[in-house]
């Protein structure tokens, strides 16, 4: 599963995956637009599940979980080409060419652009650069992360008010959050930020709404989901634990066995 980094920093990523299908979760930190050169992917963020396929072009939002299965054709690899535009960048848009959000951003966390010459233009440019062998300066890396900041605003110009607003996120319903994202594996620390609160603000929240402590709770959720998917559903136990948001197994079986007397494996019908 080869990623190569186009670039000293991570602003441009070219990922190739030959497995049969790779998946996982993620933090999507800055926002990104994306490309898939060959194969199929489904995600699920921002509270929405979609199926990409190639040729498709993509737009997410910062501060996102997210759930993906990237799948690459018969025979072949999935291939995918990601721009990252971090905030300092943007910043710098911002300054020198004067442009603010017009109004807060309601639209999806992630958008499927329509075809457009330009972007698919931009998209070929990158592709000499697409080989282990190369790696191109930060000044130029820099360049060509502008270059797709302008595209996007010249193709979806509804964008800009995601692209250039540089508000931390604010205080959400904490209730409501978790109950819809406990199963990503993130720190609390992350969960925190994504509900804007600060660490200790959090702790304190979380337990004035649930009677309990973040870690504490957390696990009895996921418990309590991996034991209905297991003896209701029939989901395999390998599955299971990171479907529910354990990243260990050996942890997962400990936990599980402790808080209901028997291991994994013992409830399968």
């Amino acid at each position: 599963m080869p990623v190569h980094l186009l670039g000293q920093k991570p602003h441009i990523l070219y990922s190739c995956y030959t497995y049969r299908s790779g998946e996982g979760e993620q933090f999507i930190p800055e926002h990104i637009f994306s490309y898939i050169l060959s194969g199929t992917q489904q995600m699920h963020v921002g509270g929405k599940n979609y199926d990409f396929k190639e040729g498709d072009f993509r737009f997410f939002r910062k501060n996102q979980l997210c759930r993906f299965v990237k799948q690459p054709p018969p025979g072949g690899e999935f291939k995918s080409l990601s721009v990252y535009m971090d905030k300092h960048i943007l910043q710098e848009i911002s300054a020198e060419l004067d442009i603010h959000p017009d109004k807060t951003y309601t639209g999806d966390a992630a958008v499927l652009l329509k075809p457009n010459p330009l972007l698919q233009g931009y998209a070929n440019s990158l592709s000499p650069y697409m080989d282990a062998e190369q790696n191109i300066s930060p000044a130029l890396s820099r360049h060509k992360v502008k270059e797709c900041v302008m595209l996007l605003l010249q193709t979806n110009a509804a964008l800009k008010d995601a692209l250039f607003d540089f508000s931390e996120p604010g205080k959400i319903d904490l209730e409501a959050y978790m109950n819809a994202n406990y199963r990503y594996n993130v720190d609390i620390s992350r969960f925190a930020y994504l509900t804007g609160r600060s660490l200790a603000t959090f702790k304190r929240d979380f337990t004035r709404v649930f009677n309990s402590t973040p870690n504490k709770w957390l696990q009895q959720k996921r418990l309590t989901d991996a034991y209905y998917l297991i003896k209701e559903k029939g989901h395999r136990v390998s599955d299971v634990y990171m479907e529910v948001g354990f990243k260990d197994f050996s942890h997962f079986s400990f936990a599980f066995k402790k808080a209901f007397g028997m291991a994994p494996s013992a409830i399968i019908n």
